[in-house]
């Protein structure tokens, strides 16, 4: 029978730990910081090894360099053992993530490393959400369930959630409720980043597969698709996408400053102008019935109700949002619409910015009404699809000198990001759209035209005084030093030199992009 164990009533004290809730890239990069700095902490990850979720998607290329994923912290601790950072310009995959990666630093941090302890719930110590009197003057208590089902609570001084998002996925339906029929219609549905080519290949081998979702893990997806359906006769790819235009998931080819995104785009682009890829725009997603052996999708477009019928499988890349249940007892200021901290949500929201301009945040946007609560990496974006590994690092860097009462560090810029170059802002600072090039892809060869991207780029942050310079956008000229946007310094930002990997010939594309969302590392 479970049992809990709690402590007695205790002041906060910087001898209590700071917890952080998860061993992905950004909390293990956290757990770096903490250690660099002498802070106690203990890192709790439900799963059985450190970068559980990354491992899911193993089989998946980042379009992320090494020098953009790595925290420079936990490179320097890593050091002495012995470790380097790979040099190859190809970015890893998940798994190679994970390998050599993070669990040299998981190995290195595991004295303060928990692993198969899920926090269920976290709260203060005696004091329900209601109460304020002496509520900071208490710590945390974090309530954590291992896998021979014993509960206890753990005292903390503060808490870093660096949780994700990738066991909450998006429901298909496109009021973000499930469609009519979703779970009833659950054996013929498959997550967003299948294994096509490997572990899954006889689920889609001579089967019609219906792709749902306009970002990198759908682009993942039908490329390897598109490869299958070259291999295997009878194999059809169709895609769903609620926009009207697919130039923003093209992105901006050979004008994006990592090489494997632009290129990403660009065979995908080529592979549905190939005919490979049935594409259907407009499509709302509002019910799924089960028709014996196969399902039928059924959607509102612009001219009315369409049904996408004879479909094997269904591979729901619709996009991620935060697990806030664990939280129902802390004091969160979150915007209502992307459920991300209220300050950080403009700096953020994919109607103005992709991942290659968010403006600068730190510790300071990052922080919640509970004093010494933080909620970073991709669940500190969440709903929105733009978080790169490289901005999470930043994050925790900020996030840890504030704890550890080094203001000036924690408001210090760090960090810049390299550009998308789907769009581009004329001299009044206009979002303009990005010029969409032809290219070779999967399947054939793509056609060019008008990116179209409007919104993605936008200039205002919508908070005052914060605003993106329209050169963070503007398109680079030939022979010119690569720039991003930099971040982490309240109230303004810089432009940046940015190094830039140069990556081989673009070939099928198949395992290039991102796990999750538009940007992510």
């Amino acid at each position: 029978m479970p049992t809990t164990t709690r402590p007695g009533p205790t002041e906060t004290s910087p001898a209590l730990p700071v917890v952080v809730i998860g061993a992905g890239p950004v909390g293990l990069a956290a757990a770096a910081h903490l250690r660099d700095r002498g802070l106690p902490f203990v890192v709790l990850e439900a799963g059985t090894q450190v970068g559980a979720s990354v491992r899911e998607w193993a089989h998946i290329r980042t379009f992320t360099p090494w020098q953009h994923l790595v925290d420079p912290t936990a490179e320097k601790l890593l050091a002495p053992t012995g470790w380097t950072r790979p040099t190859t310009p190809v970015p890893p995959t998940g798994g190679q993530l994970a390998e050599q990666y993070l669990e040299p630093l998981g190995a290195l941090l595991a004295d303060d490393v928990r692993l198969r302890h899920r926090v269920v719930a976290l709260t203060r110590d005696g004091l329900d959400k209601s109460r304020t009197v002496g509520r900071a003057e208490r710590p945390f208590l974090v309530r954590v369930s291992d896998d021979a089902g014993r509960t206890r609570d753990l005292p903390a001084r503060a808490v870093i959630d660096a949780t994700g998002t990738w066991e909450r996925r998006n429901p298909l339906g496109a009021g973000g409720l499930p469609a009519r029929g979703e779970e009833d219609a659950a054996e013929f549905l498959v997550g967003p980043l299948p294994d096509v080519l490997g572990r899954d290949r006889s689920r889609f081998a001579g089967k019609r597969t219906l792709v749902v979702g306009g970002g990198h893990s759908a682009a993942n997806t039908l490329l390897s698709l598109g490869l299958l359906a070259r291999e295997v006769p009878g194999t059809q790819v169709v895609w769903a996408i609620r926009g009207t235009d697919p130039a923003r998931v093209y992105g901006g080819g050979p004008a994006d400053e990592l090489p494997a995104r632009g290129r990403l785009g660009t065979d995908l682009r080529g592979l549905v102008g190939s005919g490979a890829v049935e594409l259907v725009t407009g499509f709302a997603t509002t019910a799924i019935e089960v028709t014996g052996d196969t399902v039928a999708v059924v959607g509102t477009t612009a001219a009315g109700e369409r049904r996408i019928e004879g479909l094997h499988q269904v591979a729901a890349a619709t996009g991620f949002r935060p697990d806030l249940s664990i939280l129902s007892e802390v004091r969160l200021d979150l915007d209502p619409g992307l459920e991300a901290p209220r300050r950080l949500a403009p700096l953020i929201d994919p109607a103005f910015h992709s991942c290659g301009t968010v403006p600068p945040h730190g510790h300071r946007d990052l922080a919640q009404p509970d004093d010494g609560f933080y909620v970073v990496g991709m669940k500190s974006y969440g709903r929105a699809p733009t978080f790169l590994i490289t901005t999470g690092n930043e994050q925790v860097r900020s996030v840890v000198a504030a704890l550890a009462g080094d203001l000036a560090a924690a408001d210090e810029v760090q960090l810049v990001l390299p550009e998308t170059g789907v769009c581009s802002v004329d001299a009044t600072g206009t979002d303009t759209g990005g010029t969409g090039t032809g290219g070779t892809g999967t399947g054939g060869t793509g056609t060019g035209g008008t990116g179209g991207a409007a919104g993605c780029c936008g200039a205002k942050t919508g908070l005052d005084g914060l605003t993106v310079p329209a050169e963070a956008h503007q398109a680079r000229p030939a022979g010119t030093p690569a720039r991003g946007f930099a971040t982490g310094l309240p109230g303004g930002g810089r432009l940046a030199e940015l190094a830039v990997t140069e990556v081989g010939a673009s070939g099928n594309g198949v395992g290039s992009g991102a796990a999750s969302g538009c940007c992510s590392g």
